[in-house]
């Protein structure tokens, strides 16, 4: 169990518009929800989405099976890998995530701050 289901900032039946829709209307840097992923891919069951400088980031949240644990993005070289989903928002309400934006090739972080309710 990856500690989602009884998290505040946990949208499970929500799709990627209404995610980015509700961090629009937020508009506050560092707001943050998780979401089923789009595609049903048990290697990519999650995704983070934040909100940040007026843009929104879909960070996919991978299971990594052989060690049973998440990661974020695309895998990479000593990556941090958490025993549940709700470790790595624990983490980055700490720690800054750092947000990669490919179209515009630039780097951005935040701490995730504020809690987005899908109503």
């Amino acid at each position: 169990d990856a500690g989602v289901h009884s998290k505040a900032w946990y949208a499970a039946t929500c799709d990627r518009k209404t995610a980015e829709d509700a961090l629009y209307r937020s508009s506050k840097d560092g707001s943050f929800l998780v979401r089923k992923s789009s595609g049903q891919d048990s290697r990519q069951p999650y995704t983070l989405v934040v909100f940040y400088n007026r843009r929104v980031y879909n960070i996919p949240i991978r299971f990594i099976e052989s060690t049973r644990q998440y990661a974020l993005g695309r895998e990479k070289s000593g990556e941090e890998r958490f025993d549940s989903v709700a470790e790595i928002v624990e983490n980055h309400q700490r720690t800054s995530l750092v947000l990669i934006d490919s179209q515009n090739n630039t780097k951005d972080s935040t701490k995730l701050k504020h809690i987005v309710r899908v109503s």
